[in-house]
């Protein structure tokens, strides 16, 4: 058996944090619709839920990324640095939009920002697949 070593616990941690960020945010958005029709005020409270889980989720995984940044070894190419700058642009906007779509009172702010929170995660996540 291969030994457990500290890259694979960083690894590990990373995908678990984005699987939280972007599965809970399709489960939710799949889940409102029905939430609507058990109580009217069901998908804010259970969106105020997610938060609690999701946010921390994002922020592991943003510190992972980074602590994964940190291990690269010099001299990446030019590709890999685009790709990797892209990536983390999307990972930006995908916590700003989240961040508004939590924030607005807005419906059509609301449902913008959700698609594009979805989005940018999405993007950034076969970016990452990719490097």
């Amino acid at each position: 058996m291969l030994p457990l070593t500290l890259d694979t616990v960083r690894l590990s941690l990373h995908i678990l944090a984005v699987c939280i960020w972007i599965g809970g945010q399709l489960v939710v958005a799949a889940a409102v619709p029905v939430l609507r029709e058990v109580r009217s005020d069901a998908p804010r409270l259970v969106a105020r839920r997610f938060g609690q889980v999701a946010w921390p989720a994002f922020g592991l995984a943003v510190v992972t990324g980074i602590w994964s940044i940190l291990t690269l070894p010099s001299g990446q190419s030019f590709e890999y640095n685009v790709t990797l700058g892209v990536k983390l642009l999307l990972v930006v906007g995908s916590g700003m939009a989240a961040f508004v779509h939590q924030q607005t009172s807005s419906s059509a702010l609301r449902g913008a920002t959700g698609g594009l929170g979805l989005v940018s995660a999405l993007g950034a996540l076969v970016l990452g697949v990719m490097l």
